[in-house]
């Protein structure tokens, strides 16, 4: 194995509850309630298939528009009192990738701008050699495009690249590109059709760390 590719909502940064939180703030404040449950339909997902998911499930009553400006608005008072939280494990993986020699990637759903502040805010832009963003490609997790993607920017064949991932979305994007899928459980845990697809299924990136060594001394 020569690469490891990242998720990051969820995976690296405990988002997704953060976002849940957004979302029921936003949903009350344009008059159609808590709405932060639509996390979990939309795992994984960028953000156009995310504004699809959400126009089924409201209609007309929802705008996106005043989704996005509350949300917003949620996020900047949040970020003046918290940092990013960042999930357990994830500076000990990334240390000893680096020592290791592996390339590192991004491919999360994310526009491009978000998962770069949110590196640069956790203080680990220079892990990485390629970051995609989910406005990068054409088709969304659980499409396996912005995997393949990442795969060609590190000049890797997707065989040789771990792919560590906490959604269904995210699995399947990276199953379906040829990568060897590796599981975080984060909000959402794994049914029997992820199981048979997945290489492993971790507590937390420390225990990814664990495995990732065992497997090239034993190579």
């Amino acid at each position: 194995m020569k690469a490891v590719i990242f998720d990051k909502d969820g995976l690296m940064f405990d988002t997704e509850r953060l976002c849940i939180q957004a979302w029921d703030y936003a949903g009350e404040k344009i008059g159609i309630g808590r709405a932060g449950y639509m996390v979990l339909k939309t795992l994984g997902m960028n953000a156009a298939s995310t504004e699809e998911i959400w126009r089924k499930e409201f209609g007309g009553r929802c705008v996106i528009q005043e989704m996005r400006q509350y949300s917003k608005e949620f996020f900047t008072e949040y970020f003046k009192e918290n940092t990013l939280p960042v999930k357990e494990g994830l500076y000990i993986l990334l240390d000893y990738l680096k020592d290791s020699g592996y390339k590192m990637a991004v491919a999360s759903s994310s526009r491009k701008e978000e998962v770069d502040r949110h590196l640069q805010e956790a203080g680990i832009t220079d892990y990485f050699q390629e970051v995609v963003g989910g406005d990068m490609v054409g088709r969304s997790k659980p499409e396996p495009d912005i995997y393949l993607r990442a795969c060609e920017l590190l000049e890797e064949e997707p065989g040789d690249c771990y792919a560590l991932e906490d959604s269904r979305n995210g699995l399947l994007s990276a199953y379906r590109a040829g990568c060897v899928p590796l599981m975080v459980p984060d909000l959402w845990q794994p049914d029997q059709e992820i199981l048979d697809i997945i290489a492993g299924r971790f507590d937390d990136l420390a225990e990814v760390r664990d495995y990732i060594r065992r497997n090239s001394e034993s190579a």
